[in-house]
């Protein structure tokens, strides 16, 4: 089977828009590359590490591939998806000078060639990222996130994602419950279960992201520690109500989304009503464009700001509901 490849060079801030751009317009897989250069300041205040960089991607830049059957209009998604871009700066998203191209491939070509760029990674002292077609020996003490991402969904490499499993690894405790919203690979779900969470609910509304991470789930032998389910957590609030198993006892200790802000703007009030007072609520998938925005609606909400921190123009909050 053939593919139309549209790449987009950009940058890491646009990243998050430009994937979501390709989705909507009908892509059938999408590809990310970032910058892997350690020629920047990096947040270590929760003691992480940066392992070598990978690729030759300026800093603050990236490559991102989007796939569409052979037949479709190329040069109208083209240029749908050029106005979209050229949009984003009215909303603060920097993306620097965009270049477009195209090509057509074999499917073989596009569907495995991205894994030769992903490595084993160390996020923290304790965790690494491994992929599932790599060998890798772990040291004591270690723990292995087990990952085949799949198309559609990211390597865990982004700002946003390990900034995340960063603060994961700080705020679970032996025994929570957690829940994940717009799990993707199922990596932030994972990661608490293996950090000891009692359960996880991993959530998301994309069926390809449900099948994704209830694959890694399987491969990472969590089978009865994480539930992967096609819900939004207003429904899945819903069904645990009506005694449906959704895996976690309601109210659950910590809730983690890593989305788009615009997306997590829709739901603080939900996230409330599924967390007891002192619950945790970690939040990401925000540029630091939006980080007003969104600590004004979790106060408004409920929530006082424990703590943020910022990778790449990117912020990760912890709040407490009070």
């Amino acid at each position: 089977m053939k593919w139309v490849e549209i790449t987009v060079h950009t940058t890491e801030e646009a990243v998050e828009m430009v994937s979501n751009f390709f989705h909507e317009l009908g892509a059938g897989g999408v590809t990310i590359e970032e910058s892997g250069t350690l020629n920047k300041p990096r947040d270590t205040s929760l003691g992480q590490w940066y392992e070598t960089p990978l690729n030759d991607i300026p800093e603050g830049e990236a490559v991102l591939q989007g796939y569409f059957l052979e037949g479709t209009d190329i040069d109208e998604v083209l240029a749908e998806l050029k106005r979209r871009v050229a949009e984003l700066p009215d909303y603060q998203i920097d993306i620097g000078q965009p270049e477009y191209s195209v090509r057509v491939v074999d499917e073989q070509d596009w569907a495995n060639s991205w894994k030769q760029y992903f490595k084993p990674l160390r996020v923290t002292d304790r965790l690494t990222i491994k992929p599932t077609w790599e060998p890798y020996e772990p040291s004591e003490g270690e723990i292995i996130l087990e990952l085949d991402p799949g198309m559609a969904f990211g390597t865990g490499t982004h700002a946003t994602t390990s900034l995340c499993l960063k603060t994961l690894e700080q705020v679970i405790r032996p025994g929570d419950h957690v829940i994940d919203v717009g799990t993707g690979s199922g990596i932030l779900a994972i990661a608490a279960a293996k950090l000891g969470a009692g359960h996880v609910l991993a959530l998301d509304l994309d069926p390809v992201a449900v099948s994704s991470a209830t694959e890694n789930v399987r491969l990472n032998g969590l089978d009865d520690a994480v539930t992967v389910r096609h819900s939004d957590l207003l429904q899945a609030l819903k069904d645990s109500g009506e005694g449906e198993g959704v895996g976690v006892k309601m109210p659950v200790q910590v809730v983690v989304a890593n989305i788009l802000a615009e997306i997590i703007l829709l739901f603080i009030d939900d996230v409330a009503q599924v967390l007891p007072s002192g619950g945790k609520y970690i939040v990401s998938g925000i540029i630091t464009a939006k980080e007003a925005v969104i600590e004004e609606a979790l106060k408004a909400a409920g929530f006082e700001i424990e703590s943020k921190h910022t990778d790449s123009d990117w912020v990760v909050f912890v709040a407490v509901k009070k």
